[in-house]
This record gives structure tokens, sequence and C-alpha cells, in this order.
């Protein structure tokens, strides 16, 4: 699906409708408070039709980032070894050892993401409006969360920079 189909018969710019969908991701703001923002800029556009899009493309741009997605996140690191001894059987050769975000404490920390989320869902009144937007969220926080405190900041502009570029490639604006 092109742009020119995607965003056809739509009153806003395309730039409008992504930017309104990635505000509504990135920063789990209400449409009342991305309808707020975007009026700051000049433009009036209802809570409703700002829902509307989140619904209709947020899918679509999330199915299309986790095509393109080159990971981010955690990281993946090839190690050599002779051999290790796991359980009782040794292991030889090369091994992928994920390297986790949180060396310290992991069984605690790896909960904690999923809390932040969780005190954020409470306003949804369905498990299906909250399934629907989890699935998106996790599309775009996962291109956006890009670990600032533990890169340089000219490598976290980089990051940013790239990661924008992925967002406005799906979004076909």
């Amino acid at each position: 699906m092109n742009k020119s189909t995607m965003y056809k018969r739509y009153r806003f710019p395309a730039e409008i409708i992504q930017y309104a969908v990635w505000l509504y991701f990135r920063f789990n703001l209400s449409h009342r408070d991305i309808e707020d923002l975007l009026a700051q800029r000049g433009v009036i556009v209802t809570h409703e039709s700002i829902r509307l899009w989140c619904n209709k493309f947020g899918s679509k741009y999330a199915a299309r980032l986790r095509r393109k997605h080159q990971g981010y996140g955690d990281t993946f690191l090839l190690m050599k070894c002779s051999s290790i001894l796991m359980g009782n059987n040794i292991i030889y050769g090369e091994l992928w050892i994920r390297m986790e975000k949180y060396a310290n404490n992991r069984a605690e920390l790896s909960h904690q993401p999923t809390r932040v989320r969780e005190r954020g869902m409470r306003k949804f009144k369905s498990v299906k409006q909250a399934r629907r937007f989890l699935d998106v969220h996790a599309a775009v926080y996962n291109l956006f969360n890009l670990g600032r405190h533990l890169v340089s900041a000219e490598t976290y502009r980089y990051f940013r920079l790239r990661s924008f570029a992925s967002w406005k490639n799906v979004t076909m604006v």
C-alpha cells in the first residue's frame, strides 16, 4: 500500500496523522492530550479523530516496524569458548549469550517495564483494547528505546536519527 492510497480521503495531511499516532504510542499520552499538543501547534483536530487514526494506522505501522526492525533493545554477543559446562553437558564451539539490559538482579528488573505499562493500562475498559494498544506500543517503544544511558551522546543521536528514519519509512511520509 503506497502513501497515496493509505492516506486517501483524510482531511489532514499524512504528516499530522503519523505525528499524532507517534505521540500516542511513543509517550502513552491520552487522545485529549494529543489534541491539546496539536492545537498548540495550530492544528485543530478532535480527540475522536486521533483515536480512529491510532486504531487504523497503529497496527499497520507496528506490522511494518516488526518487519523492518533491526533489533535495538537487548544485544546478542557471540563468544568463542573452548568448552563450557552447562548442567552435566559440556558444550564446545560458539555460543550465543544474551546480554540483558540490566545485569544486576535480572529477575526483579525484568518485570519493571511490564509494571510501568500495566499502570498506564488501568484506563482501558477491555482486554481487547489493552492488547491492541500494547501490540503497537511494543513495536514503537522498541524502536525508540535506545538505552541512552548505555551509549555516548554522539552514538545516541545517531541511533535516534536512525529510529526516526525507520519511522518515516514505515509511515511512508
